[in-house]
């Protein structure tokens, strides 16, 4: 009986302490910014509720125009004879271009380089210098139509150094606001089924962005073969290309 008034006085502080602590908890909750729709208090308004949703339009293109890397690549032991001879082919192949009905302003220089090459026997002895020269021109072709016969024309002036061919569109204006109407179109479907998905309205636009994801692709061929067909026209097919634009739009729900 001498611990009663100890086991009392524990059992008062116990209900104490339990009381105090619902006090403390009941303040923390009421102070919670999550259980209470307040104000930002940046702006002082209530957030709005959105749907974010992305859209997609493709238009398909036919290539109007060509563009063609077309080089001379010399070597010589020589380092100025590799560049007279060059500068001599590449000239030939220039005046064949324009001969074929290329405009000045479609010839443009995009490489010259020259560097030299240590040669070697199969004991790794030094047998020389070779000096190499490379000139490359790309050429823009506006009737796509006489590729191949410009093609054949540079190939027996010289050129022998043909990377690749790119068709493209020139003029992209009129395709590029045909997908953007497809992929605001494609964005709304979206935002409708979402908010239809979730019971909810659909109000105004709130943002809207767009970007070009992709086009017009070009379109490569490997020119390899024109070397080997020097002897007649080189066979080009244009195919077509693709622009995409991609838009990600904000609608306010209602």
């Amino acid at each position: 009986m001498r611990n009663k008034p100890m086991y009392i006085l524990l059992f008062v502080l116990v209900v104490a302490g339990l009381a105090l602590g619902a006090v403390f908890a009941s303040r923390a909750l009421a102070a919670d910014p999550q259980q209470t729709a307040e104000p930002d208090p940046a702006s002082g308004e209530v957030p709005q509720r959105t749907i974010s949703v992305n859209g997609s339009g493709k238009v398909t293109l036919d290539p109007d125009i060509a563009r063609i890397n077309i080089g001379v690549h010399t070597e010589d032991t020589d380092a100025q004879s590799a560049v007279s001879e060059n500068t001599t082919q590449t000239q030939a192949v220039v005046s064949a271009l324009r001969r074929a009905g290329i405009a000045e302003r479609d010839l443009r220089t995009s490489n010259f380089s020259i560097y030299p090459r240590q040669d070697y026997d199969r004991d790794g002895e030094l047998l020389g210098i070779t000096y190499i020269v490379d000139n490359t021109i790309q050429v823009t072709i506006r009737d796509i139509a006489t590729v191949g016969e410009i093609l054949d024309a540079a190939v027996q002036a010289g050129a022998n150094n043909i990377n690749s061919i790119q068709f493209t569109v020139e003029d992209t204006s009129a395709a590029y606001n045909q997908a953007l109407e497809a992929a605001v179109a494609s964005a709304r479907s979206r935002a409708e089924a979402l908010a239809s998905a979730a019971g909810v309205e659909l109000g105004a636009v709130q943002s809207i962005s767009a970007y070009v994801s992709g086009g017009p692709t070009p379109v490569y061929q490997d020119m390899r073969v024109a070397i080997e067909q020097a002897a007649g026209e080189v066979p080009i097919s244009p195919g077509q290309t693709e622009l995409t634009v991609e838009v990600n739009v904000v609608y306010v729900i209602e």
